[in-house]
């Protein structure tokens, strides 16, 4: 099916040209929305670890800064090879879709497991705010702050991760059922915008919640 092929004259679009680029603007738009949330997210941490920042930095040195390297290395390479996916989806090969697609995947689970480690740990630790938070001192306030937004931030990005690795799993399907063609991929490099924003966001995040103050 060329790029200007008419569709249906039930269809929603008037050509299939037409029906890509609206799912490429739409993923961006939705995009958009999302980074309003975690623009805002990204704000309030930054000021807070200036104005508190004894008590931020002290949050910071509990944090696991091991599991939050090897995670942001796994998340990375994850969105290289979903790049692959999205390679592949354009020549048509979707074999090496469906390939790439779970190695992204499996990749995504792996930091979700690690970071459950990582939560558990801290549970374990009694660094969950609350009553039995258990950091003390001077700026025992702040360090509680810090793992306010620490916790809030990461349990958002994991249900991202969720959502992500959900797409790709179906992106994965339509791959095994031989849908897309060089003609036709546009699922998969909506997917991968969607993916690589969530790659981004943990760029960000990790500064902020593992290396900021921690010297």
């Amino acid at each position: 099916m060329s790029d200007g092929a008419v569709l249906d004259r039930h269809a929603p679009y008037e050509t299939t040209l037409h029906r890509d680029e609206t799912a490429i603007a739409g993923m961006w738009l939705f995009l958009a929305s999302e980074t309003l949330l975690f623009g805002g997210l990204f704000l309030v941490c930054l000021v807070y670890s200036q104005t508190r920042a004894d008590g931020w930095a002290e949050g910071v040195r509990h944090t696991n800064l091991a599991i939050g390297a090897v995670n942001t290395l796994v998340l990375i390479t994850s969105s290289a090879i979903y790049t692959m996916a999205v390679e592949a989806g354009r020549r048509g090969d979707n074999r090496r879709v469906m390939r790439f697609g779970l190695g992204a995947a499996v990749l995504g689970l792996a930091f979700l497991v690690l970071k459950g480690v990582e939560w558990g740990q801290e549970f374990s630790e009694n660094l969950f705010p609350g009553p039995h938070f258990a950091l003390h001192g001077p700026n025992a306030r702040a360090a509680e702050l810090f793992y306010s937004f620490y916790f809030l931030a990461t349990f958002l990005h994991g249900m991202h991760m969720v959502v992500g690795i959900g797409l790709i799993l179906w992106i994965g399907r339509k791959a095994h059922q031989g849908a897309f063609s060089a003609a036709w991929s546009t699922p998969v490099d909506v997917v991968g915008l969607y993916w690589s924003f969530v790659d981004l966001v943990w760029m960000l995040l990790f500064p902020l919640l593992y290396l900021i103050g921690r010297a």
